[in-house]
């Protein structure tokens, strides 16, 4: 072989190296106890499947190389089309694969269900009693993340932190379009929707910085829509409520309909307090007064409407196909509208 050929081979080799030195396999091995979990899931899924994968594509190379038209040595049988001892190869072992990779799946699909509790915070490591989660109320914005901490009494945007080794329990919404909250190296990504909360236990088990970000397009901002988080201990992260408390800026309904305009890239904002029912009115839809909140009109329709029940609250067809039944009627209405008579204008907004 010639020099100039030896050390090309040696310079693509070299770039190779240097091009997957520059991988990120934080999602397969996360400091996180849940993404953790979730990273050897997918590596025995992986390794399972290439049992099959492999041979197959060896022996499909195999066949084509061994019965080539130029092999006059191959064996050639036309009228071949069975073999009871090969179909019971072909047909047990991707069986017994699938037997295998469903047990697994289904066991850890239950186990790492983001809505369950943490049991424990490493492998080997249950939750020490007396402990609590971290609760942290999460609100997807445009296009930016605000995160309020209601045990501490304070919010932040674009910036997350929890300490380590103590199970954390997010609750997420969103303002405006559904978006998905992922930190990889903390748990699997979780959605967040307008007028609906979902919930994320997860863990972070060694301090450091790590990024997060949405996983869902909602718009034009989306590629800014990223956070850090920072896994602290207890010192660190009771240091770093302080810092925010010292920002002096306090987030009420008004701020909160101010800083919920479309805005990119924003950058990191403190507030040393937050109005303690703020969650609550985004997930409900109702920051502005004027507007009524959805467990409220929920409320009224568990107690039938607006004062008509049962067959009264059916209209009879006036046109289209009048061969239908009686139907729900239904109208639009504007917070300047006259209530209907025999509602309720009174509505509490605990």
């Amino acid at each position: 072989m010639s020099l100039p050929k030896t050390l090309c081979r040696l310079l693509a080799a070299a770039s190779l190296a240097v091009l997957l030195g520059g991988c990120n396999t934080i999602l397969l091995n996360a400091p996180g106890d849940v993404a953790r979990q979730q990273g050897n899931l997918i590596i025995i899924a992986t390794v399972l499947m290439l049992i099959i994968i492999v041979p197959v594509i060896c022996l499909t190379l195999f066949f084509a190389w061994r019965y080539r038209a130029s092999n006059r040595k191959a064996t050639y049988k036309p009228d071949w089309d069975h073999s009871l001892q090969l179909e019971l190869v072909v047909w047990s072992a991707p069986l017994l694969i699938i037997i295998a990779l469903g047990s697994i799946t289904w066991i850890t699909t239950h186990t790492l269900d983001p809505y369950r509790p943490l049991e424990r915070i490493a492998e080997g490591k249950p939750v020490p009693e007396g402990v609590e989660p971290l609760e942290v109320e999460v609100v997807s914005l445009d296009w930016k993340w605000l995160f309020i901490y209601p045990e501490q009494g304070i919010a932040t945007v674009n910036e997350l932190a929890a300490p380590v080794d103590r199970p954390i329990r997010f609750k997420l919404t969103s303002s405006t379009v559904m978006n998905a909250f992922y930190v990889p190296a903390l748990a699997g990504m979780i959605y967040t929707m307008p007028g609906m909360q979902t919930e994320l236990n997860a863990v972070i088990s060694t301090e450091g910085e790590y990024e997060g970000f949405s996983s869902n397009y909602s718009g034009a901002g989306f590629s800014g829509m990223r956070f850090r988080f920072h896994a602290l201990s207890q010192e660190g992260f009771d240091a770093w409520v302080g810092k925010v408390r010292e920002s002096g800026r306090e987030l009420g309904r008004e701020g909160y309909l101010e800083l919920e305009k479309p805005s990119v890239r924003e950058p990191v904002h403190h507030f040393a307090a937050v109005d303690p029912a703020l969650y609550e009115a985004v997930l409900n839809r109702c920051v502005d007064p004027r507007r009524m909140c959805l467990h409220e009109m929920m409320a009224i329709d568990a107690g039938n409407g607006s004062g008509r029940t049962r067959m009264e609250g059916l209209e009879a067809r006036s046109r289209g196909d009048l061969r239908g039944g009686r139907y729900v009627q239904s109208a639009m209405c504007a917070a300047g509208d006259a209530p209907a008579p025999g509602l309720a204008t009174t509505l509490s907004r605990s």
